[in-house]
């Protein structure tokens, strides 16, 4: 079967009507819903946008997420050089714009390290915001998702006050507070290089009327001492975001050898408590693989975190083939034809986790419909 008609399959047996154009809700919504801060509530977080439909962090990736009734969209920042947050995964840009095609940035192209890795390309701090709004987005996985190389060439960098005024936009159109989970990617480079994200971001927030407690945001970092930072200035909700892998690089800037690993104990946990107010985990922390490519046995991350009284909310729920557990691949099937990824997410959400990230919001808002009926 195709992708395509894999998704018309899944979307037709879950009885959910979702627009494949950015032409209306894709669920209907109470008139005046009020807004909500996230606690206690099932969420689904537009990952990048919809980012499985359309090139990731571009407006239109935004915007269908909404309308595929993502409670939040996650926008991540870095920076330009004249200090203008913009909406990019990395500050390497060369996966995600066509600046390699553009012989006018030739130029640019640089060999950086960046929290301890040698990268070559084009970095969004060599960039003004207007050199920047002249390139266009592209499709990051093309291999992968072909059918999203479509909309190559037409959509710009967004700024971070766009996203936030689209936010306020849809929100006002589909009736419900359209949430932001906003990630501040690379802060001990940035700060380094001068161009600190922190100070742009809750000048952003605040300018927006963002600022608040219970307003619908929530700030993550993988890195810690930001995040620390934060905590002494805006009262929204924050994410530590950990990983299976690695450490934090401020932690390891400072010599600090705690890994992500130390952090994701009961005990790290509880530490992460005294300044965030959920953790991001790696999905493979709350239910590991086995050898074999299948779902092990859940571990004790969502109990731990719970009991720090921390929000967990894994990533990355993806539908393509190449992404999911062994046992939920259709077989015989290419890497982007679409497997069980509603089951997928049905066993994650009976651990106890509180929300996910997904690349493909529909799907999300099917299986959480599902777990909680």
């Amino acid at each position: 079967m195709s992708r395509a008609h894999r998704q018309t399959a899944l979307l037709t047996a879950s009885v959910l009507a979702v627009p494949l154009l950015l032409t209306g809700p894709a669920t209907a919504v109470p008139p005046e819903q009020e807004a909500g801060d996230g606690v206690g509530e099932l969420l689904v977080i537009g990952h990048r946008g919809a980012s499985g439909y359309r090139p990731e962090h571009t407006l239109a990736s935004y915007e269908l997420a909404a309308r595929m009734g993502a409670d939040y969209v996650e926008p991540d920042v870095v920076s330009t050089s004249d200090g203008v947050l913009v909406t990019r995964h990395e500050n390497e840009i060369s996966g995600t714009t066509d600046v390699a095609d553009r012989p006018e940035f030739a130029d640019r192209r640089t060999t950086k390290v960046i929290d301890g890795t040698e990268l070559t390309g084009w970095f969004t701090e060599d960039f003004t915001l207007a050199e920047l709004r002249t390139l266009r987005a592209v499709e990051r996985l093309p291999d992968v998702r072909e059918e999203n190389t479509l909309y190559d060439g037409l959509y710009q960098v967004p700024t971070l006050d766009e996203v936030l005024e689209l936010r306020e936009e849809l929100s006002r159109e589909l009736r419900r507070e359209v949430g932001v989970y906003i990630e501040t990617k690379h802060p001990t480079y940035f700060d380094s290089i001068g161009l600190s994200l922190e100070e742009p971001l809750v000048t952003d927030l605040d300018e927006a009327g963002l600022d608040g407690e219970g307003d619908p945001v929530f700030l993550q970092s993988f890195e810690t001492a930001n995040l620390r930072q934060l905590d002494g200035v805006v009262d929204v909700p924050l994410v530590q975001l950990l990983s299976a892998t690695g450490a934090p690089a401020d932690l390891v800037a400072a010599g600090d050898p705690r890994t992500y690993a130390d952090l994701s104990t009961a005990e790290g946990l509880a530490a992460i408590g005294e300044y965030a107010d959920g953790v991001g985990p790696e999905k493979a922390q709350v239910i590991p693989r086995e050898a074999d490519g299948t779902l092990g046995e859940p571990t004790s991350f969502v109990a731990d975190a719970h009991a720090a009284d921390l929000l967990v909310h894994p990533y990355t729920f993806r539908n393509e083939n190449e992404f999911l557990p062994a046992e939920l691949r259709d077989p015989g099937e290419e890497p982007g034809d679409y497997g069980r990824a509603i089951d997928e997410q049905l066993v994650f959400w009976q651990t106890g986790i509180d929300g996910l990230f997904t690349d493909n919001p529909d799907t999300g808002v099917v299986s959480r419909d599902l777990f909680e009926n």
